[in-house]
C-alpha cells in the first residue's frame, strides 16, 4: 500500500466477505453489513483521535455493493477522501483508517483481508505571504474595498500549489465570488448559511452577471500586474 506524504487522500477499500443467497445469511459473511460497521466507526477517528487544534475532515463519497435486493454480495467498495493541513496528522488518519478497517474485517470473519487503494492525493496548498499582500492591494484598488476580502491562506484539498512547487517559484490562489449577494446576506442574516449553495452540490447556480465580468477582470489585472515587474 502506497502512502504518499500528501494531505489529501482518496481510498478504496474492498472487505473481503463471502456471499450467499439472502434467505441464508448464516452462510455468507455479509459484505453489506461490514461496510455499515466500517462507515460508522470511521466517523470516530475525526472527533476521538484527532485533537480539536489540529484539522481534519474524512468524508465516505460512495459504497458500492450488490445487483439484486436476494443476494448477498461477496464484496463492498468504498470510496472516500480526507483532508488534513498537516504531514503528521494525514498520516495519523491513514493508520487508524487502515486499524479500522482491517479489525472489521478480521471481527466480521472475513475470508480474506481488505484491498487499500490509494488512489490520488495532493498537498495541502499554502498562498505565499508576500503575494497575498501585493494582489490583495492591486484588487482592492481595482474594485474597491468592499468586494476584496483575505481569507484562509491555506487549503486542504486543491491541487494548484503543485504549480508552483514544480516551477519553484511563488504562488497565489484566489476566489471570485459568484453567489448571489441577497441570497447570501440572507443566509447569514437568519442564520442559515446551509441555504448558501456552493460547488458540488446539485443546486449551486453562480450569477453569470458580474461574475464573469470580474473574473476576466481580476486575472487580466493580475496578469499584467506580474509581466510588469
Amino acid at each position: 500500500m502506497d502512502l504518499p506524504s500528501h494531505p489529501r487522500v482518496r481510498k478504496r477499500l474492498s472487505p473481503g466477505a463471502a456471499g450467499s443467497h439472502s434467505s441464508t445469511p448464516e452462510q455468507s459473511v455479509d459484505p453489506i453489513v461490514l461496510a455499515a460497521s466500517v462507515v460508522l466507526r470511521l466517523q470516530t477517528i475525526v472527533s476521538r483521535e484527532i485533537a480539536a487544534a489540529d484539522f481534519g475532515v474524512l468524508t465516505i463519497g460512495t459504497l458500492h455493493a450488490g445487483t439484486k435486493q436476494n443476494v448477498i454480495p461477496d464484496s463492498a467498495e468504498l470510496g472516500f477522501s480526507m483532508r488534513t493541513y498537516e504531514p503528521l496528522v494525514r498520516e495519523r488518519m491513514l493508520a487508524a483508517i487502515t486499524r479500522i478497517v482491517t479489525g472489521e474485517c478480521e471481527a466480521a470473519g472475513s475470508p480474506r483481508p481488505p484491498e487499500i487503494e490509494v488512489t490520488f492525493s495532493v498537498p495541502a496548498l499554502v498562498n505565499e505571504p508576500a503575494l497575498t499582500a501585493e494582489f490583495a492591494a492591486l484588487f482592492t484598488e481595482r474594485f474597491g474595498a468592499g468586494r476584496v476580502g483575505i481569507g484562509p491562506q491555506a487549503a486542504p484539498s486543491e491541487d494548484f500549489g503543485l504549480w508552483g512547487t514544480r516551477a519553484g517559484c511563488p504562488s497565489l490562489f484566489w476566489f471570485t465570488g459568484g453567489g448571489d449577494p441577497t441570497a447570501f446576506r440572507a443566509a447569514i442574516t437568519a442564520g442559515r448559511m446551509q441555504d448558501v449553495h456552493f460547488n458540488h452540490t446539485p443546486f449551486y447556480a453562480p450569477v453569470q452577471d458580474p461574475t464573469i465580468q470580474t473574473g476576466v477582470e481580476a486575472m487580466v489585472a493580475a496578469a499584467r500586474h506580474a509581466l510588469a515587474r
